[in-house]
Formats: structure tokens, C-alpha cells, sequence
């Protein structure tokens, strides 16, 4: 992976563009009028482009492609109470070497964690490019006070984090604070920043299975954007609706009109329920269709998953090999 850990320089364009913009976020009213005026999302549109392009047939040697892909584009993921030092080193084992019988799988993007297993996750990479994604901000409900959520971030980045998976107040949003919302991803942005300047790069969840409507994910998308995310990310994965096909269209199509107003390009990273290859790829030619070849790279597109991995491994198997290996050919992790 080639994903940098410095603060982003923007090049002269994209930083004048993002200066005309800073109006916008000056006062709560211009937030707010902003947001409410970005064009409206036509659900019915949406859902049917989303199930269109579903239904793509992708075989032979683009399905191998596809199904490597997407291994790397994956943050393999424990983020249990019950977590220990040993699960998360053989989870990190098995993100550097995903098919023990077969050296030519790709290793994994990311291995996330809670911010206390970052330093057990960092010594276990230790030599591979895999980074490691802590979450913070009091996930997965992001009910604590502000100090509480950057003291949160800071302790993830002192112990090595290389990227930050945040979630914004939901309750905030919901109730028209957006410069609320706005303030604490900007800071928790600024505690990303290492005495050396270099930073962790920041995700912001969003739980769109609470955000109630599209316009609401659109809204949330160009906000945490406005305020400096490097990724945008649908959900937590713990709560009953998590990444669906339209929402990450949303955020899809958010981060392509983005770089078209500002010249700043962000990531996606739709998390939760994604447990097929056949899902899995319909995700990548989504990213295909609606933002090109540029954003098909783990620089630019992740997958959230904890159990995805097994099911990308069983189907390369069965294209390399012609057969279906028994259940215990993969970890159950």
C-alpha cells in the first residue's frame, strides 16, 4: 500500500478551492444552510441504480482480479469485549498471510482494533506494509464528553495507530447541530497530528442505519469532508442496519461531486454485513462505474468486514484449484 501518513499538502487549486469554501462553515446558519441545500437524493433512482448495477456478471480471470482486490481493500476487524493479546496477534497473522497453503493471496489493508490492542497489533506487523486502524471517540455510540473522546484519539495515535476510525454524535446531527458536529471532527482531525507532523489518517463513521434518510447521509458526507476526513464510512457494524449498496452509492457519489467542487480526493469505506464475495464485488464495480479505476486501490476503498475475508479465501480456492475446500480450511476467527 502506498497510502502516506503525512498531513495531506494540498496543491495550490484544490487549497484555493477549499478556501472559497470556508464561508460555508462560519457560523451554524451557513453550515446549515449549505447542507440543506444540496440537491435532494431521488431514493427511487438510487435504489434502482444500486440494484442495476448488482447484477453485473463478473467471471474467470476478472473474478480472480476481483476477489484479490478486495482482499487488500480489507480492515480485518475484532472489535469484541472478550478480545485479547492472542486473538488480535492471529488476526494480524493471518492479515499478512491470509492462505497459509498459498503465498500468492494478497495481505489485508488494515487490522482494526480498539485503541488499547494498538500497541499488541503494531509489534505483530511489525515489517509488513498492513497499518493499523484503531477506533476512538468512545465507539460505537459516541456518547462521551469531547475531552473524553480526543484524550480517546490521542492515547490511539501515541501507540502507533496509522489510522483512526471516528464516529460523529449522531444525536448532534440529528438535531441540526451541525456545527457541533463539524467542531469535533475538525479536532479530532488536529489530534490525529504527531509531534512530527506526520498524522493518522482519519475515517468518519457515520451510522447511516441511524441517520433516518439519504439526504442525511449526503448531508453528513460533505460535512465530515468540510471538516478534513480522509475516508468516509457508513457504519459501525453494531447496530441491526449497517452498509447497504444505496447508502454507499451516497457516499459514492458524495466524494466524486467533493473532488469536483474542492480538487480533494477522500476515501469510502462501507462496514458491516458484507460477508460474501458476491457481495463484495458488486461493491467494487459500483466504485468502477460511479468514480473509475483511480478510486479501485485500498488508498482509496476499504471494506469493513470481520468475516469477508473467509469467504474471498474459499472462492480462490475454488478458482484456482476447481473444487470447494471443506469448512475448516479457513480460520474461524
Amino acid at each position: 500500500m502506498t497510502m502516506p501518513t503525512t498531513v495531506p499538502a494540498y496543491g495550490t487549486e484544490a487549497a484555493e478551492r477549499l478556501a472559497s469554501m470556508a464561508d460555508v462553515t462560519a457560523t451554524d446558519s451557513a453550515l446549515r444552510r449549505f447542507l440543506h441545500g444540496l440537491p435532494g437524493v431521488d431514493a427511487v433512482g438510487l435504489q434502482a441504480r444500486a440494484a442495476t448495477l448488482g447484477t453485473r456478471s463478473i467471471k474467470t480471470t476478472a473474478k480472480a482480479y476481483a476477489i484479490d482486490l478486495a482482499i487488500s481493500m480489507i480492515d480485518l476487524t475484532t472489535l469484541e469485549g472478550a478480545d485479547t493479546p492472542g486473538k488480535v496477534r492471529a488476526l494480524c497473522a493471518k492479515g499478512i498471510s491470509p492462505d497459509p497453503t498459498d503465498r500468492s493471496a494478497p495481505p489485508v489493508a488494515a487490522i482494526c482494533v480498539y485503541g488499547d490492542m494498538v500497541a499488541t497489533a503494531k509489534e505483530a506487523l511489525r515489517g509488513s506494509a498492513i497499518h493499523v486502524a484503531a477506533v476512538a471517540t468512545a465507539f460505537p455510540s459516541g456518547r462521551a464528553a469531547r475531552s473524553v473522546k480526543l484524550a480517546d484519539t490521542r492515547e490511539a495515535v501515541a501507540a502507533g495507530a496509522d489510522e483512526i476510525d471516528m464516529v460523529i454524535d449522531r444525536g448532534a446531527f440529528l438535531s441540526g447541530r451541525y456545527l457541533d458536529v463539524f467542531e469535533e471532527i475538525r479536532q479530532v482531525k488536529a489530534a490525529c497530528v504527531r509531534e512530527d507532523g506526520t498524522a493518522a489518517h482519519l475515517k468518519v463513521i457515520f451510522e447511516t442505519g441511524e441517520l433516518q434518510t439519504y439526504d442525511n447521509v449526503r448531508r453528513a458526507s460533505w460535512l465530515a469532508m468540510l471538516a478534513g476526513a480522509d475516508f468516509i464510512k457508513t457504519s459501525t457494524g453494531k447496530v441491526s442496519v449497517n452498509a447497504t449498496p444505496p447508502v454507499t452509492l451516497v457516499l459514492l457519489e458524495a466524494v466524486r461531486d467533493f473532488r469536483a467542487a474542492t480538487g480533494v480526493q477522500v476515501g469510502v469505506k462501507p462496514a458491516g454485513g458484507i460477508r460474501t464475495t458476491k457481495d463484495a464485488i458488486k461493491y467494487l464495480v459500483m466504485v468502477n462505474e460511479t468514480l473509475g479505476e483511480e478510486w479501485l486501490s485500498a488508498d482509496w476503498f476499504r471494506f469493513g468486514a470481520s468475516s469477508l475475508l473467509n469467504d474471498l479465501l474459499m472462492q480462490r480456492q475454488k478458482l484456482s484449484t476447481g473444487r470447494y475446500s471443506g469448512p475448516d480450511y479457513v480460520t474461524v476467527d
